[in-house]
């Protein structure tokens, strides 16, 4: 892909990007250009990846043909205000702040740019990642998939409508925390029956891998994929009945709705100008 990137924040989800794209052969170290406020931060980024780095965000700002804004949402306002007239016009800006809209994005850059807004999630780090994506309307198609094809060198992005962003958020963006507290749950469970703390963990965590790439690679769904595992008058059953009675199901549907709620609260909240 003959792009050159722009990196603002060098944090994290910055290091996950930029390993994902090398890996893939997506893109060449000398082609992206990471700034940050952190020296001992960018330094490492360049010892690891052969990167370019800069400690000034309008250097960043006009060298990318993709820029990718990975910075939290309270800052982006102050980045924005200082990057604004170095954005070129035919450059694409890419933020993964949770919460800002793409018509909010558009009105801290105060003109017409095109602004595609993706919502990634921490398995990215891992290589794992699950992204959403949309667009304004000013963003070509090419442009579209060309960060599709960023976001996928590290996982797996499809494009979906910003009303869902919410939905995104408890699905996507939150469940990992769930996922690592059924994990600890039932290795919690595991060293009561007397295995090793360390090796209760490798047991859980892998069986929840492979479960979930069981979905991902079938398309069977997960009902039926759960009843494979339930033999007659076995010990499955009995531990699937047992969630079952203790409210599992009802409990995590209550908990993604209330992510829901509160994504779109925040939502709200960021449209009222609480970060304008």
């Amino acid at each position: 892909m003959e792009r050159k990137f722009g990196f603002i924040g060098g944090g994290n989800m910055c290091r996950a990007i930029i390993g994902g794209m090398l890996k893939a052969g997506i893109t060449k170290p000398g082609d992206i250009l990471v700034s940050d406020k952190n020296p001992s931060g960018l330094e490492a980024l360049k010892a690891e990846y052969g990167i370019e780095i800069t400690d000034e965000n309008c250097n960043t700002a006009s060298f990318a043909d993709i820029l990718i804004l990975a910075v939290k949402p309270n800052v982006c306002p102050a980045v924005i205000a200082e990057i604004r007239e170095a954005v070129r016009s035919e450059s694409v800006v890419v933020s993964i702040a949770a919460g800002l809209s793409l018509s909010v994005l558009m009105r801290y850059f105060k003109r017409d740019i095109p602004v595609i807004r993706v919502m990634p999630n921490t398995p990215a780090m891992a290589g794992e990642g699950m992204a959403a994506v949309c667009s304004n309307d000013l963003v070509s198609r090419i442009q579209m998939e060309d960060v599709l094809t960023v976001f996928r060198s590290f996982g797996r992005a499809e494009e979906v409508t910003e009303s869902l962003f919410d939905v995104v958020t408890a699905v996507s963006g939150s469940s990992p925390a769930y996922v690592y507290l059924f994990i600890e749950a039932m290795a919690d469970a595991a060293v009561a029956g007397g295995m090793m703390r360390e090796q209760a963990y490798t047991f859980c965590a892998q069986a929840v891998a492979g479960s979930a790439r069981m979905v991902l690679e079938t398309g069977m769904h997960p009902g039926e994929l759960k009843d494979m595992v339930c033999s007659p008058g076995g010990t499955t059953i009995d531990a699937v009945m047992e969630l079952e009675e203790r409210g599992m199901r009802s409990a995590v549907q209550n908990a993604v709705t209330d992510s829901i709620r509160k994504s779109k609260s925040m939502g709200k909240q960021t449209e009222d100008g609480l970060w304008a």
